[in-house]
């Protein structure tokens, strides 16, 4: 059974309308399911589990980046696939990574149905698909202990599993959310320093690190705060994901 589990965001009126072409164009696939909505004071956890337990075939995230984080949380390890609805230009790059642009596309692609296996990056007990993000200064990166960076000039550094559009990258540099590895950037803009190459980024393949900072939060997909010391590393192929012909990979 396909299970379509709605963001609480979707509980507004206004999305009510495009909800509704939403059903009606999954009817016409044939994708027919059971709808879960989410609230603030419904577990994400629970719910998902629950439905896993009654024989869930396939989860659908039906919203943003903040829904499929908290639902891979649940499915990170299991057999079930995760497919994904988009709702809003905001927030939703996951989704545009995996080739799924659109409501129309979505559902095309669940009809279609490809399926692939995905590296999740770990922060500490939280897993991410996209990406961890968090302000350069007071920033220290222990790298596996064998030696640090901390980054003074102003910017951002990312631990990237799946590319976004959150920064440009070199075109040389070619992300793999399938390869056991993730991709360390540190994007800063000021005076030129040590680290800073390749128009203003420096580029690590790891496995695990380390972050400190005592006064900024890591943000997991764009979404979700993490409070430092965190360490970050990935585990090899953990989700199975229906994804679009267009993927960025």
């Amino acid at each position: 059974m396909n299970i379509f589990v709605y963001d609480s965001f979707l509980n507004q009126k206004k999305y009510d309308r495009l909800l509704a072409r939403i059903e009606t164009r999954i009817t016409d696939l044939g994708l027919n399911g059971k709808i879960s909505r989410l609230s603030p004071t419904r577990n994400v956890s629970e719910t998902i589990n629950n439905e896993l337990r009654r024989g869930a075939k396939t989860i659908i995230a039906v919203g943003n980046n903040k829904t499929v984080n908290q639902i891979i949380n649940s499915l990170a390890g299991s057999q079930i696939p995760l497919g994904i609805v988009p709702i809003g230009e905001d927030n939703n790059d996951i989704a545009k990574s995996l080739g799924i642009e659109s409501i129309e596309t979505a559902c095309d692609i669940l009809s279609a149905r490809l399926l692939v296996k995905l590296d999740l990056g770990l922060a500490n007990q939280t897993y991410f698909l996209s990406n961890v993000s968090i302000n350069n200064q007071g920033t220290v990166i222990d790298m596996n202990k064998n030696y640090t960076i901390e980054a003074t000039e102003k910017g951002l550094i990312y631990i990237f599993n799946l590319a976004g559009g959150q920064i440009k990258l070199s075109p040389n540099i070619k992300l793999a959310p399938d390869d056991g590895l993730l991709e360390l950037v540190i994007n800063t803009y000021g005076n030129k320093k040590i680290f800073i190459r390749q128009g203003h980024q420096s580029i690590f393949k790891i496995k695990k690190i380390t972050i400190h900072n005592l006064k900024n939060q890591l943000i997991l997909d764009g979404s979700i705060p993490l409070a430092a010391p965190a360490e970050i590393t990935v585990v090899k192929k953990h989700l199975n994901v229906i994804v679009g012909k267009n993927r960025n990979f």
